[in-house]
């Protein structure tokens, strides 16, 4: 294993890649810490510790800190992290399936994905002006702004703190795409990853200091059968995670013979690789953000009728621990497995460029009956990949139920965050094997390069 690390620094292409790669995740943090002039920084870090984490302001800071690289806690030029632009994105992958001069831009090739990232790039401008002004009116009500801006100097922070806040995303995704551009690639997944990993060190030393080695711990410590118990657990939620990411049925293709003078041409047989988990982490990044929506509306009216037993029962049902909240929120991720498959995957589009290509299933004539099977096919597979999606959700929950761990420990420890810094870790992985190969490296593994498993 030592060998092919020491032979990614011989690769001068390689080796700029991944300084230049560095470099900009590093700028990235330091400018993860320069806060929005005006807020009272010590009130709100004060308002959002850990003890908030289930209110739902402390949910939502929490959720875009997972998600997006940036955090709110801090309220900082990275706030609304790459958030914005992942939402435009999202939106104009779906658009794309259904507005018809987009679906013929995205056909035309390279030119045409240029101008629908040009597209999204706007978009992603007016997410950003949208989100922070409500970021920034919520932290008027909530009295984190200075006495003496909200009295003279309101509207002239408001607008500086809109540009401050879009300017922060923008660069972000700046940053990212001069990653996909000169570095190693795969620039926005790696500032997610590099904002989740920073994380690690404040997760062990919580394990740490609220550790008890003696026979009987304490209730609200953490005793070595805990410890043990989560060392264990997170060694097999990365196994599974690496599992189901690389897990793919591989649909056999046999490739139709042609006779051109005296010799015959094709004939292979070659398989067509259906990822198991075809989502990632969509599903859960949808269903997550659906489920902040009932407890925020909640908390909203509570705060008109406070004296309401339904709305407090209600709010107690959408706790994170709670049982309603995790069978609504599987039921949300089998429903987004399912939706973000059904729009990525088109089994008739595949079953006709099978049949240009002179490639049938056997047993299967091409057009139709080819499409129906790999419906069929994606349809059981996706049930699976929900599964595990569903139970690597639910990890942080009965981490926190049952062994009492903290939840800031219990999220890193299991669960969505860890599902993606286990999926970007992969595909860096896989470009750094592929530039090694490419000059007649040996990969990281003995046996060959790093393959999907098969399901």
């Amino acid at each position: 294993m030592l060998a092919p690390i020491l032979n990614i620094f011989k690769i001068p292409e390689l080796r700029r890649k991944l300084l230049f790669t560095f470099i900009m995740l590093c700028i990235y943090r330091v400018g993860f810490h320069v806060p929005v002039p005006g807020i009272d920084q010590e009130a709100l870090a004060a308002a959002t510790t850990s003890g908030d984490s289930q209110s739902p302001f402390g949910r939502v800071a929490d959720y875009l800190q997972l998600f997006t690289g940036g955090s709110l806690r801090q309220s900082t030029l990275f706030g609304l992290g790459i958030m914005p632009y992942i939402s435009a994105s999202i939106i104009f992958q779906l658009l794309v399936t259904v507005v018809p001069a987009l679906e013929k831009l995205h056909k035309e090739g390279e030119s045409g994905r240029k101008k629908i990232q040009e597209y999204t790039r706007y978009a992603t401008v007016g997410i950003c002006l949208i989100q922070s002004a409500f970021w920034l009116v919520y932290m008027r009500k909530s009295q984190f702004v200075q006495e003496d801006i909200v009295l003279n100097h309101w509207y002239l922070f408001f607008f500086m703190g809109i540009c401050a806040m879009t300017a922060g995303t923008i660069f972000l995704m700046w940053l990212g795409e001069q990653i996909d551009e000169y570095g190693i690639g795969n620039g926005i997944s790696l500032i997610i990853m590099a904002g989740i990993v920073v994380r690690m060190p404040w997760a062990i030393g919580q394990v740490i200091q609220n550790a008890d080695f003696s026979i009987n711990p304490a209730p609200n410590q953490i005793g070595m059968s805990k410890i043990i118990f989560l060392a264990v657990g997170f060694v097999a939620v990365v196994a599974g995670a690496i599992l189901i990411t690389q897990a793919q049925r591989r649909i056999p293709i046999q490739q139709a013979k042609m006779t051109r003078g005296r010799r015959v041409y094709g004939g292979q047989r070659q398989y067509l690789p259906l990822r198991v988990n075809h989502g990632g982490v969509m599903p859960i990044i949808f269903a997550s953000t659906l489920m902040l929506f009932p407890s925020l509306l909640i908390g909203y009216i509570q705060n008109i009728w406070p004296e309401s037993i339904v709305l407090a029962e209600m709010q107690t049902a959408m706790q994170n621990s709670s049982f309603m909240y995790n069978v609504l929120y599987i039921a949300l991720i089998y429903f987004f497995a399912y939706f973000w498959t059904t729009v990525q995957f088109q089994p008739k589009e595949m079953a006709n460029n099978l049949r240009d290509y002179g490639s049938f299933i056997p047993g299967l004539r091409p057009g139709r009956r080819t499409a129906e099977y790999l419906e069929k096919v994606m349809g059981r597979i996706t049930y699976v990949g929900a599964a595990f999606l569903s139970l690597i959700a639910v990890v942080p929950t009965l981490i926190f139920v049952w062994l009492e761990i903290p939840w800031n420990v219990a999220t890193f420890l299991g669960g969505t965050g860890l599902l993606i810094v286990v999926s970007v870790s992969l595909d860096l992985v896989q470009r750094i094997e592929t530039n090694l190969i490419m000059r007649n490296y040996a990969g990281f593994m003995e046996g060959g390069r790093i393959k999907g498993a098969y399901a």
